[in-house]
């Protein structure tokens, strides 16, 4: 059998057994919500400025309330959004030998190509391949990418150190919406780590019996996740799945496990999914914000008092919850479990 979907599905007329959800754990597509969709928030005034507060309030709410939100003027260039997009498509219809170059199944590499989630633990296989790359600091993984397409380091390069500066920028907000020092989460990070996804969604030809991705939340710190124009991210609200259309050059920003740590429970970390669709293939490409692996990780001490709030979370280095999360695997929706007191 052919390690990669992209290259099995031209092949099929319906899902292999091993991509079909079990009766209870399907997506039931006809019961998602459409007229209700997460906050957009407008970066617009984000720097100092007299309207910072109204934007950090904003930001505040949309963590409290949803764990997603939306961004416009997010200061990415159009240029550099459309670039990242392209390229990913392109590297996607790559001939299957130049694209396995980059395929292995550690879960711990830094670069690599692969299918679904975790493909040796998992017992039911997800409609997804994904190119997973660790870029920061820059200098110290680029010369691992892809060589092809001939543009992918340079024009991948440049939206990371642009989605960096933007997950910076929203961690100061964040910090400050909990009444903590601009500074705290960003230096609770320690040394920080960035990774990303290229997330390849082809069409399905069975998209009720299976998922792109399970329910899941994020490990790390923040998501910022930019997609095509095609539908496919659902988010769970009030135990229902809404939809997230895309906007065209916004980003969809969710906090994951770590904020919800530092917040002691404040901000959750929500749980969504990626559906598929039987007409159109589908790209989405996550950055995930992260801790550096010998980060300390726990609940900021001034959001913990003894008798009112006490600490829900044992401190914990991120390399343990990382290790952790990739071993579970999406089977058991959250690891925040495991390191609760």
């Amino acid at each position: 059998m052919k390690p990669l979907l992209t290259d099995l599905v031209s092949t099929v007329n319906s899902i292999p057994q091993n991509f079909i959800r079990p009766e209870s754990d399907r997506p039931n597509l006809d019961e998602v919500t459409f007229d209700h969709s997460i906050p957009l928030v407008d970066l617009q005034n984000l720097d100092d400025g007299p309207n910072r507060s109204t934007v950090v309030k904003a930001i505040g709410d949309a963590c409290r309330n949803y764990g997603f939100f939306q961004v416009k003027n997010h200061g990415v260039s159009k240029e550099v959004i459309g670039k990242m997009l392209h390229v990913s498509k392109q590297f996607f219809h790559l001939p299957e030998s130049e694209r396995l170059k980059n395929y292995s199944d550690d879960p711990m590499k830094t670069t690599r190509l692969s299918t679904s989630f975790n493909v040796r633990t998992e017992n039911v296989s997800s409609w997804r391949d994904y190119l997973r790359l660790h870029c920061y600091p820059l200098e110290d993984y680029v010369h691992e990418w892809p060589a092809n397409p001939p543009s992918f380091r340079e024009d991948t390069s440049e939206y990371c150190k642009n989605t960096r500066r933007l997950a910076v920028r929203l961690l100061e907000a964040i910090s400050e919406s909990l009444d903590l020092e601009r500074d705290y989460i960003n230096s609770a990070l320690g040394k920080h780590a960035q990774h990303m996804a290229i997330n390849y969604y082809p069409p399905c030809p069975e998209p009720g019996l299976t998922y792109g991705l399970p329910g899941h939340a994020d490990p790390n710190a923040i998501t910022i996740l930019l997609q095509d124009e095609v539908p496919g991210l659902q988010v769970l609200k009030d135990g229902k799945w809404i939809t997230v259309d895309p906007i065209p050059y916004t980003f969809i920003v969710n906090i994951g496990d770590q904020i919800q740590v530092v917040s002691n429970d404040s901000y959750k970390s929500v749980l969504h999914r990626a559906v598929v669709n039987c007409k159109e293939e589908r790209i989405s490409v996550p950055t995930f914000y992260c801790p550096s692996p010998d980060a300390v990780m726990g609940p900021a001490p001034k959001l913990i008092d003894p008798l009112h709030h006490p600490p829900l979370y044992r401190n914990f280095s991120y390399s343990e919850y990382y290790h952790s999360f990739w071993k579970r695997g999406l089977n058991s929706e959250t690891c925040l479990d495991m390191f609760k007191i």
